[in-house]
């Protein structure tokens, strides 16, 4: 993983007295659904009036359920006073609250409450000290013109937190909010251009766990801002629609509402979540984006996903990051963070053998079903349970849970989640063995993992900040995570743990998970017959909030689900298939070049490179010798699998496992285009007479055709059933080999049409074969094709008569290439690879014979 996880958290997590003071506030600082308006230098005076008056240099800041001073001196404690336990508040010196303020010359703010909170003293995380009684505090802003403002923002605010209904109070504050937004509009002295061009604006709020910011956001042809209402943390968010790699449209608090934007590949966090007021801003907004990126993103699929998965190029771990960010899982959201399932099952042995089945959890079953006694009580009590039925009260994952196992790395997380206190010693994350245990045979503990448990970043296990989070019963203090007897250390916990996961076990079971958490076995009668049923609340769709009309019931049931947890979005109604596990031969088996003379499937009549003479042979290997590297530039993140180059010599376009189409300028050393047609690897391109058209082939069945000239996709041919391993032209005509055992010949584009669009491909012929084809090539007349499979089989073809010539079987593996020479011999000679690079093929042959994996050249008279 790019970045850790946990590192989403990295902002408020900040512990030291070397930290700068002005790190020392956070967002978390305020209660859930709390807003953060405004902020005003000023002086906390103490004993004003008297020959004891102390000032306390800071900042005040104006939040719609608090109020929070911020002292400059980090040994002093941020105070926090709710607005609902004030008593007075109105200019210092003057009766009442509600009296019409006039100008005076002090600058003075007064508050008379009952309560008060006491944070962050010499900036150490640590639970809030709370002070009751009757007290006054007095603060002076330096500009005193803005007190009486001040004051009346208070009363306002002070007015909604003391309505009786909660949902009155929302309502109010939203008032307020909306009414603040329109005040204000985006700032377009920020642009980064003078020549950028406005496209759309709009009200939002940027969501980060357990809080959200609001503000305004704004798209131009080259940019996406973000500007928040505060200036907190900074004036601006911006991020280049050209470095944009994925978006995905978000659900938040169970409403069509979130756009998530990201800036990387691979990376689960992204660079900013944003919620928007009106679900038809948020789909402008997104259609605006993909819009100008075009081809270069591709939202992935389940489907694609999983096809990656089952072929080996995702490994598990990628691909349950994957599925959980296509089911609108984010590590922004608390409520939605990726969930991972808890595949170890012994935590008691000193070696862990993942070559044995009963060292694993039964992947088939929830965590609540896990315990047979256990689930018999849970039905029991379903059955008799009037209908909305439920079988569990709590679920797999929520901001507890996560908050739970990161409050080492988010201890200012846990004080937000839980008004200022950390759980109670005894029930805090204290050891691997007794939280397994008490996921077992806990009453209501049905709690799943999360990522962290299969990264590479021990922080979550380990007291590095020495915090104090109590002392448990029996004596010792909360510190590291008591590891299984198996596990040397935190990091070879992690170790054993990615081993466990992608252990064959686990690979041979994961879908049976992946249908209790994301598939067909989540909800309906197939989530009843596996004991997988969750509170209504927290599918997809179990509840309208807009169908609700009483604003109590409708906040009410918001806060029930952030809190709660949610269920990820369904992504699969049928069975998950299984992985493809390879099956290996024994090593004792023969390989192609160590077979004897008779069983080698080149005859002693044909010539292999080894044939020929000392003084060929000799010339041959010094051309090699002089080859020498000219520049090389890495521009994909896997296998490259296809190359060309213009006639001009002046562009490269290759296509990758990695899914891109990418064109590199040899001139300027740059790269021009990145280009995805899908989330499925690419398996060859070419260019099309003229260099106006690309054809690239891909593992999603289809051969795609791109425009240079406009930029964009200009065909698609859905023409096979398997992936498309690889394609030739010639003549106007298309070439493609598939992995579903054809090669098939169509009528294509004229060359002297380059920008034309077809909608029609013509099938010429089919070339049937017994097995997947990985591999073609054309000789230079383009009469013969000669094609390489899985199974080692070489095949010639006579194209005029679509008719076998010849079929050789070559290797014992796939066949990865294939090449006619051009005319060396009297007859006709092809040349073929194994799965090994040319380089590899060449080096170390001896007259005495061969010595590894090789080339092989068959002439054919």
């Amino acid at each position: 993983m790019a970045r850790n996880m946990h590192q989403a958290f990295a902002g408020a997590t900040l512990v030291g007295e070397t930290q700068d003071r002005r790190q020392r506030f956070s967002l978390l600082l305020l209660n859930l659904e709390e807003y953060y308006f405004e902020q005003h230098t000023a002086n906390h005076v103490q004993h004003k009036g008297s020959r004891y008056e102390r000032k306390i240099r800071g900042s005040l800041k104006i939040c719609s359920k608090s109020v929070i001073f911020e002292p400059d001196a980090i040994s002093q404690p941020i105070i926090k006073i709710p607005l609902r336990d004030c008593i007075k508040i109105g200019k210092h010196g003057e009766n009442g609250a509600n009296r019409h303020f006039t100008k005076a010359v002090s600058g003075g703010i007064s508050l008379i409450f009952s309560q008060v909170y006491f944070i962050k003293e010499h900036n150490i995380v640590a639970p809030y000290k709370i002070e009751r009684g009757t007290m006054e505090y007095v603060f002076e802003l330096d500009v005193s013109g803005k007190v009486e403002d001040v004051v009346e923002t208070l009363l306002q605010l002070h007015r909604a937190s003391c309505l009786d209904k909660l949902g009155d109070q929302t309502a109010m504050i939203t008032a307020i909010l909306q009414s603040r937004l329109a005040r204000t509009s985006f700032d377009k002295n920020r642009f980064q251009s003078v020549s950028e061009k406005l496209h759309m604006e709009c009200k939002a709020e940027m969501v980060t766990p357990l809080v959200t910011n609001p503000g305004h956001v704004c798209i131009t042809d080259t940019n996406l801002y973000f500007q928040p209402l505060n200036g907190y943390p900074k004036p601006m968010v911006q991020i280049t629609l050209h470095d944009v790699r994925r978006i995905y449209k978000r659900r938040h608090g169970l409403m069509p509402l979130g756009l998530e934007v990201f800036c990387t590949e691979d990376d689960p966090c992204s660079d900013v979540y944003l919620k928007f007021y009106e679900r038809q801003d948020r789909d402008d907004l997104y259609f605006y984006i993909a819009t100008y990126l075009e081809h270069h993103v591709a939202e992935r699929t389940a489907e694609g996903c999983t096809l990656q998965w089952q072929r080996g190029l995702l490994s598990n771990y990628q691909y349950l990051l994957h599925l959980n960010t296509l089911a609108d899982r984010s590590c922004n959201d608390l409520s939605q963070y990726p969930v991972f399932p808890w595949v170890v099952g012994d935590y008691s042995s000193s070696e862990l053998d993942l070559s044995n089945p009963g060292t694993f959890r039964d992947l088939s079953k929830p965590v609540g079903a896990l315990n047979k006694e256990r689930l018999e009580r849970l039905l029991t009590r379903y059955r008799e349970m009037p209908e909305p039925k439920f079988m569990y009260g709590s679920h797999y994952s929520s901001p507890g849970y996560v908050l739970f196992y990161l409050v080492r790395i988010a201890p200012e997380y846990m004080l937000c989640l839980q008004n200022g206190r950390f759980d109670n010693a005894d029930r805090m994350f204290n050891s691997i063995a007794e939280t397994w245990k008490n996921c077992l045979d806990g009453a209501t503990d049905f709690k799943e993992l999360i990522p962290e448990f299969y990264g590479d970043d021990v922080s979550f296990l380990v007291n590095s900040l020495k915090l104090d989070l109590g002392k448990r019963q029996g004596g010792q203090m909360v510190d590291d995570v008591e590891l299984p007897p198996w596990a040397r250390s935190p990091e070879d916990f992690l170790q054993k743990s990615r081993d466990a996961l992608e252990s064959d076990y686990v690979s041979e079971h994961l879908h049976e998970w992946i249908d209790l958490v994301f598939g067909c076995k989540q909800k309906g009668r197939n989530a009843v017959g596996a004991h997988n049923v969750f509170h209504p609340l927290t599918y997809e769709g179990g509840v309208n909030l807009n169908s609700i009309e009483d604003p109590d019931e409708k906040v009410a049931m918001l806060t029930q689900i952030l809190e709660f947890g949610q269920t990820p979005k369904q992504l699969f109604v049928t069975p998950h298939p299984r992985r493809i596990t390879p099956k290996f031969k024994s090593l004792s088996q023969p390989s192609s070049y160590s077979a004897s003379t008779a069983d080698s499937p080149v005859s002693p009549g044909e010539e292999s490179f080894e044939d020929l003479t000392e003084e060929s042979r000799t010339l041959a290997w010094s051309n090699i010798t002089r080859l020498r590297p000219h520049e090389q530039h890495k521009i994909h993140k896997e296998a490259v699998t296809g190359i060309a180059v213009s006639r001009s010599g002046s562009s490269v376009f290759t296509t990758s496992q990695d899914s891109t189409l990418k064109m590199f300028s040899k001139e300027s050393k740059m790269l021009q285009r990145s280009i995805s047609f899908s989330n499925m690897a690419l398996s060859s391109c070419l260019l099309l007479p003229g260099d106006a058209t690309v054809v690239s082939s891909s593992w999603d069945n289809n051969v795609y055709f791109y425009s240079i000239a406009f930029g964009r996709r200009q065909d698609t041919l859905m023409g096979h059933d398997d992936a498309v391993s690889k394609i030739c032209w010639h003549d106007n005509r298309l070439y493609s080999a598939s992995w579903d055992s054809t090669v098939k010949v169509w009528s294509g584009v004229p060359a002297e049409m380059p920008g034309s669009r077809r909608h029609q491909f013509d099938l010429l012929a089919e070339l049937e074969h017994d097995v997947g084809v990985d591999t073609i090539s054309l000789n230079a007349a383009s009469t013969l094709l000669v094609s390489g499979t899985k199974e080692g089989t070489v095949t010639i073809w006579d194209l005029t008569a679509a008719a076998i010539l010849h079929q050789i079987p070559c290797h014992s593996g796939t066949v990865c290439d294939t090449a006619f020479s051009p005319g060396a011999f009297s007859g006709m000679e092809i040349r073929f690879w194994p799965g090994v690079s040319l380089v590899s093929c060449l080096s170390g042959t001896s007259s005495g014979g061969r010595s590894g994996r090789e080339s092989r050249a068959t002439q054919v008279p």
